[in-house]
């Protein structure tokens, strides 16, 4: 009874505010302008802008709610969040995140569900759909897991040396052992699951 009365205090505005802070919370602070339409807080965002309690991040349609510490992987969050939790963490940049070889990648690569919104310049994003099973949680966005990484590197073509390289570097830090990266190979093409067993034999 008292929690229905208190909720029949907060108006519509109040109730969207706080859908939008738990979207942000999510992804280390990030929100969307799609999300601040969806929950109908357009004005209360504005106030914050004018306030200092919401900031902009310096890319169209992202802004952050202040408060929340800056840090190495925000990039990552941010993204997130523009596909709202979606996306996935992958490939070169998943390698990266893992300590994975040295593939320096200069772009973000993703890979986010078909129909998600439209990737801005800057980003490597395949369309493709992962199970539950190939993906592990980071905090504030999602990442291929270590055996799912390799795979994708596999595939995706790098030269063999770096892909040795990659390999060599999950199994010696315990991240994957060969015989699991030998069963999910079995599951690739034929190309890719050579040069996966010529990078273990030399791991």
């Amino acid at each position: 009874m008292a929690g229905d009365a208190v909720r029949g205090t907060i108006g519509p505005a109040e109730q969207g505010w706080r859908v939008l802070r738990r979207l942000a919370g999510r992804h280390a602070g990030f929100f969307t302008t799609r999300q601040v339409l969806r929950t109908a807080c357009a004005e209360r965002v504005r106030d914050g802008l004018g306030d200092g309690s919401v900031t902009r991040t310096g890319t169209s349609g992202l802004l952050r709610l202040a408060g929340w510490r800056e840090g190495p992987l925000d990039a990552y969050a941010m993204w997130s969040a523009w596909f709202d939790g979606a996306a996935v963490v992958s490939h070169h940049s998943a390698a990266e995140l893992h300590g994975f070889g040295r593939l320096s990648p200069r772009f973000l690569h993703l890979s986010v569900r078909a129909g998600s919104p439209q990737a801005p310049p800057g980003l490597v994003v395949l369309r493709r759909s992962l199970t539950e099973a190939d993906v592990e949680s980071a905090g504030p966005f999602l990442v291929t897991t270590p055996v799912r990484t390799v795979l994708d590197l596999a595939e995706a073509g790098i030269g063999q040396a770096a892909l040795n390289e990659v390999v060599a570097d999950a199994v010696a830090i315990h991240r994957c052992v060969g015989e699991e990266i030998t069963d999910a190979g079995a599951r690739l093409s034929p190309r890719a699951a050579s040069r996966v067993y010529r990078a273990l034999a030399v791991a």
